[in-house]
């Protein structure tokens, strides 16, 4: 019984967890890729036709005994209503049981029209700066820094990529892989959550931030793969030029979209153009959140590619739960009976 419990209370949080991620990313709405509930065996639920039916008709009749004394006996037929009550719903929840609820999942995360995407984000010293939110769009009345609003306007992004497997790549002093490429937009928005400003140092090294990129397309089979790289400074650290690492990018056919970040100056706009322009990519720039937030809705408007895997149908089965429930129903006409 305990086990069963166990089995129950696991189900109500993959159940609870399955909702949450479908409202939040606004899922329900998109009926290709909704889930839908439904029976492994479905035509066993017509048995409750014929059992629903017996109950009704062939109920228990007791012959009827005389005694003068009747105050000494009590009548049940409130427990006998209860009962009958009861009865019905064990049948209903077994038949349900056999008929094995489930939830088919026909979204497939390996089969999709879209692309493989790196947040190469700058984590230096002048990330820290506040005062970039003007228009108090995500502040709040709070002082953001630059990086908390980048995390903010990133993971939106990343949560309207619903076809594409996205990676980020955190740069400072130097470049590290923060979440590898995949398709669990929930994880990868969690890991930027977790990222702090200067993690990788104070200073901004592109160079690095664009190979480490690269490396992270490295088990990619999508046949457009994308870097957004985003910067508020000048390239001064890190053991790979800039020149170097586009060199590399354009190799392995990965375009570069670039974003100078700030007020005009403070980026080396001209090194990110270069860089976007070298990967047949673009550049934006960017002084503001709300032009940051427009920068990055243009992106979103690139071209889709089919990402080669296979297919795939999960089912999640959902018959223990009801199983306990008329387990527990029996128990308690046992018990019942019992005490008579």
């Amino acid at each position: 019984m305990l086990f069963v419990v166990k089995i129950f209370h696991a189900k109500l949080e993959d159940i609870s967890k399955f909702v949450a991620i479908w409202y939040k990313n606004g899922f329900l709405d998109k009926i290709s890729i909704m889930n839908y509930y439904s029976f492994e065996y479905p035509y066993l639920i017509f048995l409750l036709i014929p059992i629903i039916y017996c109950l009704y008709r062939c109920k228990e009749y007791m012959k009827p005994i005389y005694f003068v004394h009747l105050q000494f006996l009590s009548a049940k037929k409130n427990f006998l209503k209860l009962e009958w009550i009861v009865k019905i719903l064990i049948f209903i929840l077994l038949c349900i049981s056999l008929a094995s609820p489930i939830i088919v999942d026909k979204l497939n995360p390996y089969n999709r029209d879209g692309k493989d995407i790196v947040l190469a984000i700058d984590a230096s010293g002048s990330m820290n700066s506040s005062g970039f939110d003007f228009e108090d769009e995500f502040s709040e009345g709070k002082r953001l820094s630059r990086f908390e609003i980048t995390k903010i306007i990133a993971t939106e992004f990343i949560q309207k990529r619903v076809s594409d497997n996205v990676g980020v790549v955190l740069y400072g002093d130097f470049a590290f892989i923060a979440s590898p490429i995949t398709y669990e937009k929930e994880i990868v928005s969690k890991m930027i959550a977790y990222l702090t400003q200067g993690m990788a140092g104070q200073n901004t090294a592109i160079g690095e931030a664009i190979v480490m990129s690269v490396r992270a397309f490295k088990h990619s089979s999508a046949k457009t793969k994308i870097i957004i790289l985003l910067s508020d400074g000048e390239h001064n650290s890190g053991s790979v030029s800039p020149k170097d690492a586009i060199k590399l990018a354009t190799d392995k056919k990965i375009k570069v979209y670039t974003i100078a970040m700030g007020n005009k100056g403070e980026a080396d706009a001209a090194l990110l153009e270069h860089i976007a322009k070298q990967s047949n990519g673009e550049f934006f720039s960017a002084t503001s959140a709300k032009e940051l937030r427009r920068v990055y809705s243009e992106i979103d408007k690139l071209e889709s590619s089919k990402i080669k895997s296979r297919e795939y149908l999960l089912k999640d089965y959902f018959y223990q739960i009801f199983l306990l429930l008329a387990s527990g129903l029996l128990l308690f006409l046992l018990y019942r009976e019992v005490r008579k």
